[in-house]
């Protein structure tokens, strides 16, 4: 198939968004009944209702995708609903979806993480071995540049570096973020979780700009596969998270994995709190979009 491959992971059970707001909220009864009962990027935040999904897939053609995958969890129903029953093959406005199922396994309450959904992606398309495609969360709108820049990155592997500056949430939420460690070629090192200001003041030195990764990632099959299938939990989080496994393949192969930089806000749809700036965000950029 031509065009580009892109994996969307939405498998989780979105806790965050189904927990009660601890503000008073103007949402109307649709949205958050969507948000209470379907996996968050089925939301129905765009015009006359459409979801979420839809705009994020909406770039990713766009910016030259065909070939979606997209990993949702065995509990919810919401997705396959819109986009097609079939495991394979659903044609969704000149994209071709599939799905990935990803399970919680026994004696858990949710699935075992981001690095884990993606081996069930991968494993789910051995047609894509030798191939490389990319990965990101479906919970945030990444925009066209940047899902192009991923689709035409020549290395090995790659993430988009985003100016913390540039993102346009409250401070409290963005010092969450972590941090890209890069050499003086750009290439990553390390992706650090709550950077002590040492750390901060070091790549603020050496880049001009705080780099934080949004789950945003170009990868080589074959590459990653292998160190997926091998990777244990996050001590602290007891998921797989994939940031980690990214992380092992820049340290395997030196040079391997690009942080391409880039100054841009990226929508995020994490808790019921989200909803209404999601939603002021799509009429303003996306009013006149045409599927």
């Amino acid at each position: 198939m031509n065009g580009g491959r892109l994996v969307i992971l939405a498998g989780g059970i979105s806790s965050r968004m189904k927990r009660p707001s601890a503000v008073q909220l103007k949402l109307d009864a649709h949205l958050i009944e969507d948000a209470d009962k379907k996996t968050k990027s089925m939301i129905g935040v765009g015009k006359d209702y459409r979801p979420f999904l839809d705009y994020l897939l909406y770039n990713a053609r766009e910016s030259g995708y065909s070939d979606i995958v997209i990993v949702i969890g065995e509990k919810d129903n919401s997705i396959k609903d819109y986009y097609g029953q079939k495991d394979s093959g659903n044609e969704f406005y000149g994209l071709k979806i599939s799905y990935a199922v990803q399970p919680i396994p026994p004696g858990r309450i949710k699935p075992y993480g981001t690095a884990d959904a993606l081996w069930w992606g991968l494993k789910s398309r051995p047609d894509w071995r030798g191939k490389k495609f990319t990965v990101c969360n479906s919970d945030n709108l990444y925009s066209q540049k940047a899902l192009s820049i991923m689709l035409n990155s020549e290395f090995p592997g790659a993430l988009i570096d985003y100016d913390r500056s540039a993102l346009e949430f409250d401070l409290s939420r963005i010092e969450k973020f972590a941090i890209t460690i890069k050499n003086k070629k750009g290439f990553l090192i390390d992706i650090i979780e709550k950077p002590s200001s040492e750390i901060i003041q070091k790549v603020l030195m050496q880049d001009g700009y705080l780099g934080v990764s949004m789950n945003i990632f170009s990868l080589d099959y074959d590459l990653i596969l292998p160190i997926l299938e091998n990777l244990e939990p996050n001590p602290e989080r007891d998921e797989k998270e994939l940031p980690d496994a990214v992380k092992i393949l820049a340290n395997k192969i030196e040079d391997s994995v690009f942080a391409f930089p880039l100054s841009e806000h990226v929508p995020d749809l994490t808790s019921k709190e989200d909803i209404e700036q999601v939603k002021q965000y799509l009429e303003k950029y996306y009013y006149n979009v045409s599927f």
